[in-house]
């Protein structure tokens, strides 16, 4: 894990750097993809970070983008950028697992809008990655494909759901990732991973073809090694979408253009929660918060006294919702579940109707109390993403009698009440703890201000002197 590479290496570049060197000659899509499948198979059997590694079908695409190349036709700043994603979003004519035995695995007839997108804008999909059984988990394990581990420890969960997309993006096999995010499952790999990944506001992209956990919840969105390369991935796939109906036709910013700019004058505070963090947490986000106030000013305290309640609203909208996509297939084939899934699926087949309405009926009324206080003197308010340093594999375990309930809540503790608002949230790094793993704070915004986000990132993370690339493979373990 400690090899080093000469800081040319293509595959420890952002999407900005690749695009410069193949617009410049210096570089071609297949030789890239060479390349990153070379790293992809390299890191498969200490990751195991793919489900399915589509080398053919990936330099196929890589030469027909060479050839429009030559050709003088360029479809943006993805042209040619290898990315893979988590195996929940449906491509045709290729099996769809969600990381589960329960999934037929008959070829798809549709490819999900924001796969189609990433495909017309030039990116390449190597393949699908690893994930949390049916996209409930915190952790990357999964007892059908195999555990999918930490880019910077193979001993530590790679987090979850999108655990593929963590490993794969930070050892530098994929230059980013979508994963998809129910109540942290975007911001968790990133955080631990030392990536960035951005959970949008809700309907800010299109969920069309992506397999769901909760669709009052659910989110999808990009992961990188730096915000811009989020940045250019949310530029591809933001946008209403006929679809799906319940993504929204707000104006998109140009994200990227917007980097150097669209963070200035922001008012930040720290969200005052009634969480204990670990130490080296507490300690890593006091020092995030002083580097934020050096550059943005005044960082204020703030209480939300309700997000206990936002947990536990999102708590029962994630159950109901997703026993009554798998209740079915739970009473048929009960011994094809992880115990962890089935566990945390069933009980939402017991939640009173009532229960559930009312976590439907107050969620305005929250929100609105949330805008109209904490953010009401804010624009963009800071927690850390995880309460705990990245655990190992064996104290994550959730399929141990009794366990999973206690893990889960451990390490969503701060990420699922966001989903439950509907408002977009940033993981970032922060910086690495005493294991040298890396740990992650959240920027939350107001609706739709992704823009912003993403430019305070892009500032910060400069400011940290966090090493952003190259991939986590091969850098130091200091930020």
């Amino acid at each position: 894990m400690k090899q080093q590479l000469s800081p040319d290496d293509p595959l420890d570049l952002s999407i900005a750097a690749l695009a410069a060197r193949m617009r410049c000659g210096e570089l071609s899509a297949e030789a890239l993809t060479v390349a990153a499948l070379g790293r992809a198979v390299a890191t498969q059997p200490s990751l195991n970070a793919f489900i399915d590694l589509r080398g053919e079908a990936a330099l196929q695409q890589a030469r027909q983008l060479d050839r429009e190349a030559a050709q003088g036709r360029w479809r943006g700043p993805l042209h040619g950028i290898p990315l893979a994603h988590k195996d929940c979003f449906e491509r045709a004519g290729l099996p769809m697992t969600v990381g589960s035995k329960v999934i037929d695995p008959t070829p798809g007839t549709r490819t999900a809008s924001v796969l189609s997108r990433l495909a017309e804008a030039g990116a390449i999909d190597l393949g699908a990655l690893n994930m949390n059984e049916m996209v409930a988990g915190p952790t990357g394990q999964n007892p059908h494909f195999g555990d999918c581990r930490n880019a910077w420890d193979p001993a530590r969960i790679s987090g979850g759901s999108s655990s593929g997309s963590g490993a794969a993006v930070s050892a530098g096999a994929v230059a980013g990732s979508l994963g998809s995010d129910t109540g942290g499952s975007i911001r968790l790999p990133a955080s631990m991973n030392g990536l960035f990944g951005l959970k949008p506001s809700c309907g800010r992209v299109s969920r069309a073809g992506c397999f769901p956990r909760a669709f009052s919840l659910d989110c999808v969105g990009p992961l990188g090694r730096c915000a811009a390369d989020c940045a250019a991935i949310l530029q591809a796939i933001a946008g209403p979408d006929p679809a799906d109906p319940s993504s929204l036709a707000s104006p998109v910013p140009d994200y990227a253009g917007r980097l150097a700019s669209a963070a200035a004058g922001s008012r930040i505070a720290l969200l005052d929660l009634d969480i204990e963090y670990d130490a080296e947490v507490a300690a890593g986000f006091a020092a995030f918060v002083r580097l934020a106030a050096d550059r943005y000013g005044r960082v204020a305290s703030t209480r939300f006294d309700a997000l206990a309640t936002c947990y536990a609203m999102a708590d029962v909208l994630s159950k109901v919702e997703a026993a009554a996509l798998h209740g079915d297939a739970m009473r048929a084939r009960p011994q094809d579940y992880s115990q962890a899934v089935y566990s945390r699926t069933e009980p939402g087949l017991h939640v009173p109707a009532v229960r559930y309405v009312e976590a439907l009926n107050v969620r305005a009324h929250v929100l609105h109390a949330f805008l109209a206080g904490p953010m009401a003197a804010a624009d963009v308010l800071m927690c850390p993403t995880v309460p705990v340093c990245v655990p190992t594999r064996l104290e994550a375990d959730m399929e141990g009698p009794g366990r999973v309930f206690g893990v889960v809540a451990k390490l969503t503790s701060l990420t699922r009440p966001f989903n439950y608002l509907g408002l977009p949230v940033l993981s970032m790094p922060m910086g690495c703890d005493g294991n040298g793993m890396p740990m992650g704070v959240q920027l939350v915004g107001r609706p739709f201000g992704e823009a912003r986000l993403l430019a305070m990132a892009h500032a910060l993370s400069g400011d940290l002197g966090w090493l952003a690339l190259p991939s986590a493979r091969h850098r130091s373990r200091q930020p």
